[in-house]
């Protein structure tokens, strides 16, 4: 199945959508790599506000390459998930919606997804200049003493992805390999 979904992504739509359906996202959502998950894990933890709205937020685990003249943003292709897999329960508990990266997630991470009513997308890796073309606007909006780590506010405008686990924890990964091994079996 195919889905254009409009940014913040709500439960509702979240809950539509199944491991293997091919999504564009259009509409704002943050960046947030290793270092910006520790940071707002911290904030947390000390009970401070994020700096950005998290409920029915999604982010985009990259550090984009510096812009170009003319160029809203350089190359921005996708982190591998399991980075953010520490952080990421906490922030789904607390409203975090989407995130879009590349590579398996863990058992914690899945179990939190379910628990929230929340998807994890891939984005294709190594497309990254392709995938810049989709960002219509980036701004810093914390920890910019990051540098490409920093988080930013992006807008997206049919940004391409791929349902990689849904809402009932389908795991895209684990269904493609089964699948493989069944074929596979049968030649």
């Amino acid at each position: 199945m195919h889905y254009d979904v409009q940014l913040p992504l709500t439960e509702e739509t979240a809950k539509q959508l199944r491991a293997g359906d091919s999504v564009t996202l259009s509409g704002p959502l943050y960046t947030a790599r290793d270092a910006a998950h520790a940071r707002l894990t911290a904030l947390l933890h000390e009970n401070k506000p994020l700096p950005f709205p998290i409920e029915n937020a999604s982010i985009y685990y990259v550090g984009p390459t510096p812009a170009k003249p003319g160029q809203v943003i350089g190359s921005a292709g996708p982190t591998t998930s399991s980075r953010m897999d520490v952080y990421t329960p906490a922030l789904l508990d607390r409203g975090l919606r989407g995130m879009i990266g590349k590579g398996v997630r863990n058992g914690e991470v899945i179990a939190a997804m379910k628990r929230n009513g929340a998807v994890c997308f891939g984005a294709i890796g190594g497309a990254g200049a392709l995938l810049s073309d989709c960002i219509k606007e980036a701004e810093v909006v914390a920890f910019e003493d990051l540098g490409a780590e920093a988080i930013c506010r992006l807008e997206l405008e049919k940004f391409p992805v791929v349902v990689v686990i849904d809402t009932l924890g389908n795991d895209l990964y684990q269904i493609g390999r089964a699948q493989y091994l069944q074929e596979r079996d049968q030649e």
